[in-house]
């Protein structure tokens, strides 16, 4: 990849009421918010019209924002099996809308998304909110959550693909359920700005 290669990443945070999406541009070493939003399935009662209309809706964004690259949240084992079930079948779908126009597609286990924008694994939908939008200079908030977990999505397959010291952290790039990047320095970050001090590289700018 040419270091000022201009692309595009959409992040996916799947659900069966709010499907949350955001669309990162990257350019060089600068990056921006081009889309967040949801899709809204939470009135539709047919399970299989709203996968339907999830495969749709993801084609249509993709065809739309161009992305070279599709990221999304891998499912959380609870222990609800059938919201399990239907949560990884509303990802499965989102995946296949994006593998059927030829894109790359990785997955990233909740926590590991949370902790590469807080420093936390455990942080809340609000604190990652907060963050992205300091990160990307988002004057406005979306509607909902779903959207901003959905550009966090994106940020972290960003930082997952593109710092030159992934090795010396020990991240990895994730082909599969679980996976993700360990976006703290090896001795621990409490917070986004002693992980930027810790690791100028990864700075948005």
């Amino acid at each position: 990849m040419e270091r000022d290669e201009k692309y595009r990443i959409m992040g996916i945070d799947p659900g069966t009421n709010y499907m949350g999406y955001g669309v990162l541009e990257v350019e060089g070493r600068t990056v921006r918010s081009v889309v967040m939003g949801d899709i809204d399935l939470h009135r539709m009662e047919d399970p299989y019209a709203k996968l339907r209309y999830i495969f749709e809706r993801v084609g249509a964004l993709v065809d739309e924002y161009a992305p070279r690259e599709v990221a999304l949240e891998s499912p959380f084992f609870g222990e609800n099996v059938q919201s399990m079930l239907k949560l990884g079948r509303a990802q499965g779908v989102a995946m296949a809308a994006a593998l059927s126009r030829g894109l790359s597609v990785s997955e990233y286990a909740p926590s590991r998304i949370k902790q590469s924008i807080t420093g936390s694994g455990s942080a809340s939908k609000e604190q990652v909110a907060a963050v992205i939008g300091r990160m990307l200079r988002i004057e406005r908030p979306p509607r909902r959550l779903d959207a901003t977990d959905g550009m966090a999505v994106a940020v972290c397959h960003y930082f997952a693909t593109s710092s030159p010291l992934l090795s010396a952290i020990g991240g990895e790039k994730a082909k599969g359920l679980g996976g993700g990047i360990r976006a703290v320095s090896r001795h621990g970050s409490s917070s986004w700005e002693e992980f930027l001090r810790n690791h100028p590289d990864r700075e948005i700018k």
